[in-house]
C-alpha cells in the first residue's frame, strides 16, 4: 500500500464525478447511442434455420464468454424481422467476418430484402443450418439460453464445431472489419498503434 497522499478531483473538473444516481437514471435513447458509436466492434453475421426458411442478421454485439466450454453471446433486437426465428432456433451458424466479407455484413443489415436469393452466396451444412460460403471464419453452436433485455435478446451459444478460411497471423490485423461511428473499417498493420 503505498503512503503517498490520495488526490482528490473536484466534480466539476471530473463530469464522471459529478453524475449523481438521479441523473445516470435520466440517460436517452439517443446519448446511449452515441456513447458507442465511438466503441468500435467486430463484425458478424449470424444465420439459422427454424424450419420457416433461412434468416440472417448482422451484429457487432457477438462476445466470446469463455473457452471452456466454448461460449459465446449475441444479441437480437426485437426490432429486427429475425429475431422470431433466433428465439425458436436450436442452433445457429455465427459468421466472423473480415473486410473481404463487406457484402455479406452490408446484406445480413440491409432490411426488407431476402438474404437468400442469390443461392451462389450459401450452402447448408449437413446438419441444415445456412452458411455463407467462402467467409473468413464461422462457428455452429448450440443455443443454450436466451435473456430478455430491454428490447432485445441476449442469446448463449455453446460452439460446437468451427471453420476458418483466412487465419491471421498472431498479432497481424489481417483486414480485420470492425464498425464504429455509423461506417464500416478495415484493420490493418498500418492502423496498429505501437
Amino acid at each position: 500500500m503505498s503512503n503517498a497522499p490520495k488526490r482528490t478531483i473536484a466534480p466539476e473538473q471530473h463530469p464522471v464525478a459529478a453524475v449523481t444516481p438521479d441523473e445516470a437514471s435520466g440517460m436517452t435513447p439517443e446519448s446511449f447511442k452515441a456513447v458507442f458509436r465511438g466503441h468500435p466492434g467486430g463484425v458478424a453475421v449470424i444465420t439459422a434455420d427454424a424450419g420457416d426458411g433461412p434468416v440472417a442478421l448482422t451484429a457487432t454485439s457477438v462476445a466470446s464468454v469463455s473457452a471452456e466450454p466454448p461460449l459465446l453471446i449475441f444479441s437480437a433486437s426485437s426490432l429486427s424481422s429475425s429475431t422470431p426465428t433466433f428465439l425458436k432456433a436450436e442452433t445457429v451458424v455465427v459468421h466472423l467476418l473480415d473486410a473481404h466479407d463487406l457484402e455479406v455484413a452490408k446484406l445480413g443489415a440491409t432490411s426488407g430484402i431476402d438474404r437468400f436469393a442469390d443461392t451462389s452466396r450459401w450452402t447448408r451444412l449437413t446438419t441444415g443450418e445456412p452458411v455463407f460460403n467462402d467467409v473468413r471464419a464461422w462457428i455452429r453452436g448450440a443455443v443454450v439460453n436466451r435473456m430478455e433485455a430491454g428490447g432485445s435478446t441476449v442469446i448463449a451459444v455453446h460452439a460446437l464445431r468451427s471453420f476458418i478460411a483466412r487465419d491471421p497471423e498472431p498479432g497481424a490485423a489481417q483486414d480485420a472489419l470492425v464498425y464504429h461511428n455509423r461506417g464500416w473499417h478495415r484493420l490493418s498493420d498500418e492502423t496498429r498503434i505501437r
